[in-house]
């Protein structure tokens, strides 16, 4: 049994949507592309180091494939190798074929076929991107840890991490740190049941 893990940057108001570059998901006329280029400082690139240091395989939806296929191959940075050597399973109906080296189309129905490699031997299984498939996988209880980059800025709009109708759920903050630029990096995992209670006169 391995666990599958949530990486998503996002900003305060939740926003998850095109955070590396302006043509990176322009959809719904977002506007805001490339919104965390300017917050990165040497603390996030080495918590970005020790995160790909060990072993992981890839969970991508179809559009984070397709930005991660046409970079990653022909890049020189260091996040390349594990990338490019890490198997990718993909979420997609409609790719067919898939040229990047390692990837695989996720079979049958994606709850299923996710369950199906999360009871697999192998190293864990890590989530990029991939804001639509994450609402599959959060509507299944498919996940078992978030890993959530927190930038100091809100949007207003554009694609969010907990959409309308995520299953309520409460959280457990496992570590935390922040980096220069005041972007909080968080893991957290879920715990079920919110504990709901008031602090008003019985």
């Amino acid at each position: 049994m391995r666990e599958l893990i949530v990486n998503t940057f996002l900003t305060l108001d939740g926003v998850m949507q095109a955070p590396g570059g302006p043509e990176e998901d322009p959809s719904g006329g977002f506007e805001h592309g490339g919104w965390s280029f300017g917050y990165w400082d040497e603390q996030m690139q080495k918590a970005m180091g020790e995160s790909m240091s060990e072993p992981f395989d890839l969970v991508l939806g179809r559009k984070t494939y397709e930005i991660f296929a046409a970079f990653w191959p022909y890049s020189d940075d260091p996040a390349a190798e594990p990338l490019n050597k890490a198997t990718k399973h993909v979420a997609s109906t409609t790719l067919k074929e898939l040229e990047w080296e390692n990837s695989k189309l996720i079979e049958g129905e994606v709850p299923e076929g996710v369950r199906a490699l999360k009871e697999e031997d192998g190293p864990e299984l890590q989530v990029h991107g991939s804001g639509n498939l994450i609402q599959t996988l959060l509507e299944h209880g498919l996940i078992d840890e978030f890993r959530l980059w927190t930038f100091p800025l809100v949007l207003g709009t554009g694609k969010r991490l907990f959409g309308d109708g995520t299953t309520p759920s409460g959280l457990r903050l496992v570590d935390s740190r922040v980096s220069s630029t005041g972007v909080v990096m968080g893991t957290w995992e879920p715990t079920g049941e919110i504990p709901i209670g008031s602090f008003g006169p019985e």
